[in-house]
């Protein structure tokens, strides 16, 4: 049960970064600190790690770990979460089969919740950021390859072994380009930054403005077509109209599936920003659905920035204490 007054905290496991936070059901955060991932080989050992550094960061707020009430953890998948194992993700070499729920809540004395990275974020977004006020969101990120969390009715949607929310490895194209994850033709080849990445460098022309502002083609990426789309750029407009169309695609498919209230797009969409992107997704989204789903239907950018991590881990611990999973 969560009552007011609890002192939470939120880890955010990423393959570059940790981040801790101690805070409170109402997104008032007392303490943070973020540091390198640095992994020794062993994950019980880096999990010792991480509970000693959360024991400090709790102190150094003012409390004692007995005082805590539970901590939520954000991590990369994929995960066992009826048994709390992180299962061998690609970023975390050394935790296939991480006994994350175990050695945090024997180190911690409280109980410990974990979601994957992409449903924490959804959490964070709806609770803390562009999704409030909302009961039915659609999260999607696209840095390094697309992500996405579910939350329908005012619930994280996790699916058959919590597999929902893959939203980068939605079909787009029958024989498609490759995914990173092997398939061909999906969402995350078209529009994943890595994969993007890797098309830039084949296709920019060396004349183009995204080429001179990389440094040449061979360095160009998704920030220089945007940069270079705001100044006009022909290649890079073009490249922008293929990215939107691809993102378009999949929102109209998630709102006949699922008919959302909101979808809150993070990364390269929120750096591409209103005209180069959100405009032109709503536009045509408004086009290809019905308007009886799509009339109220919002398409924002995420609002967290670099808070999100911040807000991860704390809104799974939140989550877990006001539904118990």
């Amino acid at each position: 049960m969560l009552r007011p007054g609890l002192l939470l905290l939120g880890i955010d496991i990423g393959g570059t970064k940790i981040g801790f936070s101690v805070g409170d059901e109402t997104g008032k955060i007392h303490r943070r600190l973020r540091r390198n991932t640095q992994l020794s080989g062993s994950a019980e050992t880096d999990l010792r790690r991480i509970a000693e550094e959360a024991r400090h960061l709790i102190g150094a707020a003012g409390a004692r770990p007995g005082e805590l009430a539970a901590v939520g953890a954000s991590v990369p998948g994929p995960l066992d979460m009826d048994a709390g194992l992180v299962l061998n993700p690609p970023n975390l070499p050394s935790w296939d089969r991480a006994p994350i729920r175990e050695v945090l809540a024997e180190e911690l004395g409280c109980p410990v919740f974990l979601e994957n990275d992409a449903n924490a974020a959804a959490l964070a977004e709806w609770r803390f950021g562009a999704g409030r006020g909302f009961s039915h969101l659609v999260y999607l990120t696209m840095s390094t390859g697309v992500g996405g969390g579910l939350i329908l009715g005012g619930r994280v949607h996790r699916g058959v072994s919590a597999g929902a929310g893959e939203v980068g490895h939605m079909l787009v194209e029958w024989n498609g380009e490759r995914c990173g994850c092997g398939l061909r033709g999906c969402l995350e080849a078209y529009i994943g930054g890595a994969c993007w990445t890797r098309r830039l460098r084949e296709v920019t022309p060396p004349s183009s403005r995204v080429a001179a502002l990389a440094g040449g083609r061979e360095k160009a990426g998704p920030e220089q077509v945007v940069e270079a789309a705001r100044e006009g750029d022909e290649f890079a407009l073009a490249e922008m109209e293929r990215f939107n169309n691809y993102l378009a695609q999949a929102l109209v498919n998630l709102t006949f599936a699922l008919a959302p209230e909101v979808f809150v797009l993070g990364t390269i969409a929120v750096a591409a920003g209103e005209a180069l992107c959100f405009a032109p997704v709503r536009e045509r989204v408004a086009a290809y659905t019905w308007p009886s789903l799509s009339r109220e239907l919002r398409i924002v950018p995420a609002a967290l920035g670099n808070q999100l991590a911040d807000y991860a881990g704390l809104s799974v611990a939140i989550d877990g204490l006001r539904v118990g999973v």
